[in-house]
């Protein structure tokens, strides 16, 4: 029997709580409450679509030209979106991760980064999928194996589910008050400007209609315990949210405009970034990790109630 395009599936339940985490990119093909979907899932015999679910270490979204400086150095990365003349996404969403542990309600994916052209460092990271009384719980970790300091972002690119709809029927919470301005041909940051009012305030929840999103939002606003919360509220009364701790700065939103006619506007990415798109170049958010040096990150989603 062929293997699934997404590699060996790694499956870890609590109660009624269902999650799959895929060997190819260490990403989250599918995470269900009950017969609710709360992260929109692919097929198990397609290759991702949209980044669903994946890891994007060692930088979330677009560095343009894929070329930056860091320690004095020009390094130049292969463009992955030859299209728009960007690096996009990282190095980790097509490679094989490994299981290092894995229980009922838990697995930690495990993969590294080796010295490249246009990476030179040694980076090992790690994400644990955790499934408990508050939902899916992701941790990721990075450590400078090398003898240099690296640049180092996280991203991951789940899509929160409207259920059987689609986002244009949804409700949407989400405390920015902040956007990054993206230039229309290559989607690299041109500026910021204040939600207040605006199309892209949803600071209280409203319909999404059929407006078009794919932006990064800031100026996150946060509960006691230092988390920001996005709710998306589908047809069916479902709530589906993901939170996010300090470590990550931003979130990416993205209605799935640009996707195949039949994903099209069927989960909304909901993007936890510890940087800024660009970060290699503007140094926006951007973690230097010395020598031996680990960050940790964390976001989660659940069916809200």
């Amino acid at each position: 029997m062929a293997q699934a395009p997404s590699g060996e599936q790694f499956e870890i339940a609590h109660g009624e709580q269902h999650a799959t985490i895929v060997e190819v990119g260490g990403g989250i093909r599918a995470y269900s409450h009950g017969d609710r979907d709360v992260l929109e899932p692919y097929p198990l015999d397609a290759i991702c679509d949209g980044a669903h679910g994946a890891v994007l270490v060692p930088w979330p979204n677009r560095l343009g030209d894929g070329s930056y400086r860091f320690g004095g150095q020009t390094h130049q990365l292969p463009l992955s979106e030859p299209e728009k003349h960007n690096a996009i996404h990282g190095l980790l969403r097509w490679v094989p991760w490994r299981a290092l542990e894995q229980e009922l309600e838990r697995v930690v994916l495990g993969a590294r980064i080796h010295p490249r052209p246009g990476y030179p460092f040694d980076l090992e990271v790690s994400v644990e999928y955790a499934l408990g009384e508050r939902g899916l719980t992701v941790t990721t970790t990075a450590r400078n194996l090398g003898g240099a300091p690296c640049p180092y972002g996280a991203g991951q690119h789940p899509y929160l589910s409207p259920g059987k709809g689609i986002v244009d029927e949804c409700r949407l919470e989400l405390p920015a008050d902040i956007v990054i301005l993206t230039d229309p041909e290559r989607q690299l940051p041109c500026g910021r400007a204040d939600i207040d009012g605006g199309p892209l305030d949803f600071r209280a929840a409203r319909e999404i209609g059929e407006l078009e999103i794919d932006s990064p939002f800031t100026g996150l606003r946060r509960d006691p315990a230092g988390l920001a919360t996005a709710r998306l509220e589908g047809p069916d009364g479902g709530l589906a949210e993901l939170w996010v701790d300090e470590r990550y700065e931003l979130l990416e939103v993205y209605t799935g405009d640009t996707l195949a006619p039949e994903r099209r506007r069927t989960g909304l990415g909901m993007e936890p970034m510890t940087c800024a798109p660009d970060a290699f170049r503007s140094g926006e958010g951007l973690i230097r990790l010395e020598p031996g040096e680990s960050t940790v990150a964390r976001w989660g989603a659940r069916l809200g109630g």
